[in-house]
């Protein structure tokens, strides 16, 4: 294995797992689907169960793909979707720091997985075992392309002017 094959290996074991953790503690936390429901109603993500348990499941199936390296490049448009939501839902209008609430850390995660995309997930992969490993800039781009557009779909469809909720609660 090469230090680009070993970079990508502890970069995938570093932001995999993580994810993986989020979609898990949103399923089984203390509050578990409906306290995660209750958080998202009060981000006028509205049904709040529908959006807990279909952000949960991007995050286990994201967080899993990425940490065995499969089908890395859409594992990284999750990333970049769920990065770009959270940043326009949770930490919008907090600043840049992460400790006021700011969107610091969702940059660094959806930017890390984006580097991943570009390095590819390395020798010691499914993608790799698979013979079905892509990577290099146009994948990259291509799964920051679709991550955007994905999470921008998603933020149109639900936080919208079209969206059922009120007006008070589109800002």
């Amino acid at each position: 294995m090469n230090d680009v094959d070993t970079a990508a290996l502890l970069l995938r074991l570093v932001l995999g797992p993580m994810l993986l953790a989020h979609g898990l503690n949103k399923v089984l936390g203390s509050g578990g689907l409906s306290g995660t429901a209750g958080w998202f109603e009060s981000l006028g993500l509205r049904p709040g169960p529908l959006h807990a348990r279909a952000a949960a499941t991007n995050e286990i199936v994201a967080g899993t793909l990425l940490t065995v390296g499969l089908l890395t490049p859409l594992a990284v448009a999750a990333y970049v979707g769920l990065m770009l939501v959270a940043a326009f839902t949770d930490h919008r209008g907090k600043g840049f720091f992460v400790f006021k609430g700011g969107w610091e850390y969702v940059a660094v995660v959806g930017g890390a997985a984006v580097v991943l995309a570009l390095l590819g997930p390395g020798s010691a992969s499914l993608d790799s075992a698979l013979d079905i490993e892509r990577s290099g800039l146009g994948w990259a781009l291509g799964a920051l392309g679709l991550g955007v557009a994905g999470g921008a779909a998603f933020l149109a469809l639900f936080l919208g002017p079209w969206s059922r909720r009120p007006a008070a609660a589109r800002d």
